[in-house]
């Protein structure tokens, strides 16, 4: 098995007044094909930890290693380059273009590449397909659902096959049912495209579809957990995780499978 993500022991101190270290000696991997969760309070480092990851913000100490290669020492535009053919990007707001079609909004990678439109067009049909929304693209975005919406960011994220997936509280903005939609359809994806994905959340129905989650306190690795066969017994040993490092109420709410 390769592994997809390295990080090795990173560290982040934002400086200031008061210097503040949001991540301490942070270590993990993710192989080829894996659904890793990264959980945590409020104020844990688990955001900053993402935007290391995809190379928005830059560590103090350690590194990232990326399919074999360390995005944070490129040069700047190579580095966007980077971002742009390794990793495929799925948020919480979807960061749509309402401008553009939910078609044009899916081959915004490809078109920023110069792929020919002939395989443009077919990658689309292919992806769509699979996500269900083929009868939508020529729909702006302020016509469809919210959970339309990120499931034409998912097909946005994976059209160009990116190395590594991330993922930022993709179900934050929607309902149970869409919620739960698109959770099934990450984890599709993840099985039958064997696609590697890191997602951050404080939803722990959202984080049963993960392989494993990893629990983080204080910007330090607090636990890691494995998913069996079972995922509602997955979901409970995530909220018993959840309740001892002292979530809020809306984290631990009761869910429905």
């Amino acid at each position: 098995m390769s592994t997809i993500l390295e990080v090795r022991n990173l560290t982040k101190i934002y400086e200031g007044k008061v210097s503040y270290k949001a991540l301490d000696g942070i270590h993990f991997s993710i192989e080829k094909g894996e659904f890793v969760g990264i959980m945590g309070p409020s104020g844990s480092g688990k955001t900053t930890l993402l935007n290391m990851v995809s190379t928005i913000d830059t560590p103090t100490a350690g590194e990232i290693i990326i399919n074999g290669r360390n995005p944070h020492k490129l040069k700047k535009k190579d580095i966007a380059l980077f971002r742009r053919r390794e990793l495929g990007f799925v948020f919480q707001y979807f960061n749509l273009l309402d401008t553009l079609t939910v078609e044009e909004n899916i081959i915004l990678p490809l078109t920023l590449d110069k792929v020919k439109v002939k395989e443009m067009a077919e990658r689309v049909v292919s992806v769509t397909r699979k996500l269900g929304i083929e009868g939508i693209l020529k729909k702006r975005t302020y016509e469809i659902s919210g959970g339309q919406m990120q499931r034409t960011a998912i097909a946005r994220a994976i059209i160009h096959h990116p190395q590594l997936i991330l993922a930022d509280e993709p179900t934050g903005n929607l309902d149970s049912k869409s919620s739960k939609d698109v959770m099934e359809t990450l984890q599709q994806l993840n099985k039958e495209e064997n696609a590697t994905m890191m997602m951050v959340t404080h939803d722990a129905l959202a984080a049963s579809y993960c392989d494993r989650v990893i629990f983080i306190k204080d910007g330090e690795l607090y636990n890691e957990i494995y998913r069996g066969k079972n995922r509602q017994a997955f979901y409970q040993q995530i909220i018993d995780v959840l309740s001892v490092l002292g979530g809020d109420a809306h984290e631990l709410s009761a869910a429905r499978f």
